[in-house]
């Protein structure tokens, strides 16, 4: 997927040019992308900026404070995040803005969270811009992008469906689609039904808390790899083996849990069978290892990576 950085500079006027002073140029000003763009927009602090019809912007959790300087640059009032991690509330409302959390999931979300979704929305642009997004901006922000602008009347399903492609929403993740393929324009009854007010954080708990934590790990991991699978320079605190113990412990907790049974006995061995390739992980890391090793650890961290995406293709997608 093309990604386009959008900036525009504009210089200022030459005035005491003719004097030989010298002429500063003010800071760059950022454009926000149209409805017509056909490939997503990277933007100080922010990633895979789509614009949806009705103006909603959808794109990745915003990167410091940067990212919400950005925001406001380009006249975004309000932040509403689907991802399930904490959004950074205090940086947001230092720079005016206020934000609400909604999470969704990988599978998609049911009418209540759409009706929500979409008075959040349509209240929300009568004061200003909304950006709407998820952690990396391709998935669930997109989808609840899409489904807000088909029940707000702002677009078709198929034209909504079609900028879900532009974000990159993966054609696996076909709940995603379908809660904008089914979605139909809400009454102002439905509309008025829903609450007025909304919380600025939904604290995540149970097996939304254990994915996150599970994302953080192999985050971490990665930047262990990458360090030749020795604690980074830049991050002091990253232990190998604790990062793979973390990993594999999480795994097996939430495999042993409660939301995980009910999901039945196909899940919960794929839970422990992850669990074991991330504890063979950390039992390699915590032991003698030589040069030659380090490939045999890469290729199980991928081992535990492709254990997960073939979880989620088959019980969250």
């Amino acid at each position: 997927m093309l990604v386009v950085f959008r900036a525009v500079v504009v210089f200022a006027g030459m005035v005491g040019a003719h004097r030989g002073e010298p002429v500063e140029a003010p800071p760059a000003r950022v454009e926000a992308p149209s409805v017509s763009e056909a490939a997503p927009v990277g933007l100080p602090g922010l990633h895979n900026v789509v614009r949806y019809p009705g103006g909603v912007l959808s794109g990745g959790v915003p990167e410091g404070g940067a990212a919400f300087d950005t925001l406001k640059s380009i006249g975004v009032a309000t932040v509403i995040s689907v991802d399930g991690a904490e959004p950074d509330v205090e940086a947001a409302r230092a720079r005016g803005l206020r934000y609400i959390h909604l999470p969704v999931g990988y599978n998609g979300f049911d009418r209540e969270r759409l009706v929500e979704l979409s008075r959040a929305v349509r209240d929300a642009m009568r004061e200003g811009g909304v950006y709407l997004h998820c952690h990396h901006g391709k998935h669930r922000s997109a989808a609840a992008a899409a489904a807000v602008a088909v029940s707000l009347g702002w677009a078709s399903a198929e034209e909504a469906v079609a900028r879900m492609k532009v974000s990159g929403t993966a054609p696996t993740y076909a709940g995603l689609y379908a809660c904008a393929r089914g979605a139909t324009p809400l009454s102002e009854e439905a509309l008025a039904a829903a609450p007025a007010a909304y919380p600025e954080v939904a604290k995540p708990a149970g097996m939304v808390r254990g994915m996150l934590e599970l994302d953080d790990a192999l985050d971490h991991l990665r930047l262990i790899e990458r360090a030749g699978w020795e604690t980074p320079a830049d991050h002091p605190d990253l232990v190998p083996a604790a990062e793979a113990g973390r990993l594999a412990d999480v795994l097996r907790l939430l495999g042993e849990g409660t939301e995980s049974r009910a999901k039945g006995d196909a899940f919960v061995r794929r839970m422990a069978e992850s669990a074991d390739r991330a504890r063979s992980l950390e039992e390699m890391l915590a032991g003698p290892r030589g040069p030659a090793d380090l490939g045999r650890l890469s290729e199980r961290l991928d081992s535990v990576s492709a254990s997960c995406k073939s979880c989620h293709a088959a019980h969250r997608d």
